[in-house]
């Protein structure tokens, strides 16, 4: 196989890998990368716009893995196109709202090149889309030669999985983004392992992270309970800002069930952004497919409301509440970061980050601010002295740098091509792989050059 990742930069970002394997092409995601504006933010397609793609395979249906696919599907509109049950009833819903939000982009931020697809784009290509079964292969041919594609379930979120591929006795495994831990709403991966493959496509994001060895998902989300119950008690408000597919709603249900428990007080819950619409795509896939454990019957539950529309900077909203808001990085000019405005500046006041944030987006940017300093909000010509409390959780939908060395350790590959990860991370991984193993070969494509694996 030769692999070339068509991620501009590397890192994690516009995720999408080139494999050549035998007579076939494949593409693993199209992706888009959220920190860069205008064409710059896909792929480099041009080193595949002669190439003949046979199968493009999406592994789950975050923006950074989808976000330009009906770019790619344009340009070679005689591939075949792969995703789960699940990731084909949710990726219409996302790829919509991303153009949404380049429309908006375009007339605020005068992007010219926006939007890089219409809606009716978007519709075209939905009819190219295929189901694939979990655990079951699918064969393509060509030239009197077979590959078989499996994918394996990847926790991480809804339809999420790592992807199989099988040419004339060779495995590769594309892990895409995993989770191996159950989460209260999506069961944890579900990877063959023991020697199967020889060689593994690995994503590294939490590589530079380091795990306490006393931190689990039970108690991280003891502590965000304990932190609510406090914070109401003390009559201030929360701010949990989640991202719209799988944290929101595994955060509602995590908060209907602490209600139910008497765990936290009963108080107002308010929601908004794109997460709720995707609520409504999580009742159905757990209805047909029965791989999500959520129902719309959580929002009626937690009887739901809207935050107010107008916020103003430093201005506390008019009700004391828990805000479980898009986006899970607080950038700007979405819900969480109008709010975190209102709350920053009052020491009552909690925000509660459950998952990766950037160090380049506003929610980064506060998780590295000190108490007393001050913090800018730049899109609203604001700045606030740091004093509500400010706490990070350990509930991320990426597996923990151990977890996912000891599942490549015990598939024993001949080689490892290092992905989705900051330089940091993949240099932990790198070091780690090579001293647990020292004739495994370890890659860190560069990106845009192809690599033999």
């Amino acid at each position: 196989m030769r692999i070339t990742d068509l991620n501009r930069d590397g890192g994690i970002g516009s995720n999408s890998m080139f494999a050549e394997i035998g007579p076939f092409n494949i593409v693993v995601d199209s992706g888009l990368n959220p920190k860069i504006a205008g064409w710059s933010a896909t792929p480099d397609f041009s080193l595949i716009e002669n190439a003949e793609i046979h199968a493009i395979l999406i592994t789950h249906c975050h923006l950074d893995h989808i976000g330009s696919l009906p770019v790619l599907m344009q340009a070679h509109p005689e591939a075949r196109v792969f995703m789960s049950h699940s990731s084909q009833m949710l990726i219409e819903r996302m790829l919509h709202n991303s153009c949404n939000v380049m429309k908006r982009q375009r007339s605020e931020q005068n992007i010219n090149e926006y939007p890089l697809f219409t809606h009716e784009d978007i519709d075209r290509i939905a009819e190219r889309f295929e189901v694939m079964a979990f655990n079951k292969p699918a064969i393509l041919y060509h030239h009197d030669q077979e590959i078989a594609l499996t994918l394996y379930p990847a926790g991480h979120i809804a339809g999420a999985g790592g992807v199989e591929i099988e040419y004339e006795e060779k495995r590769y495994f594309f892990s895409g983004d995993v989770l191996f831990e159950n989460q209260t709403t999506l069961d944890g991966a579900k990877f063959p392992i023991e020697g199967r493959f020889d060689a593994i496509i690995l994503e590294t994001t939490r590589g530079e992270t380091e795990s306490a060895d006393d931190t689990t998902r039970e108690s991280e989300i003891k502590r965000l309970l304990e932190t609510i119950r406090n914070t109401l008690r003390r009559g201030g408000s929360v701010l949990i800002p989640v991202f719209a597919l799988g944290r929101m709603q595994e955060i509602l249900t995590i908060i209907n069930n602490a209600r139910k428990e008497g765990t936290i007080p009963t108080c107002p819950i308010f929601g908004a952004g794109l997460g709720l619409a995707v609520a409504d795509h999580f009742d159905q896939i757990s209805k047909r497919t029965g791989q999500v454990h959520f129902t719309r019957k959580t929002i009626k539950e937690l009887r739901l409301r809207r935050p107010p529309r107008r916020l103003n900077p430093g201005k506390e909203p008019p009700e004391q509440g828990v805000y479980i808001l898009s986006s899970g990085m607080m950038v700007e000019n979405t819900p969480s970061y109008a709010l975190a405005a209102t709350l920053l500046s009052q020491g009552r006041n909690a925000l509660c980050f459950v998952g990766y944030c950037d160090p380049d987006t506003p929610g980064g940017k506060l998780l590295q601010t000190k108490p007393g300093d001050i913090f800018v909000f730049e899109s609203l010509d604001y700045q606030a002295t740091v004093r509500a409390q400010i706490e990070r959780f350990e509930m991320s939908g990426h597996a923990n740098r151990e977890e996912l060395l000891n599942f490549a350790l015990k598939a024993n590959p001949n080689t490892i091509v290092l992905t989705h990860g900051d330089p940091g991370a993949r240099a932990w991984f790198a070091t780690a792989l090579k001293e647990n193993n020292s004739k495994l070969s370890v890659i860190d494509p560069v990106p845009l050059e192809p690599h033999q694996v």
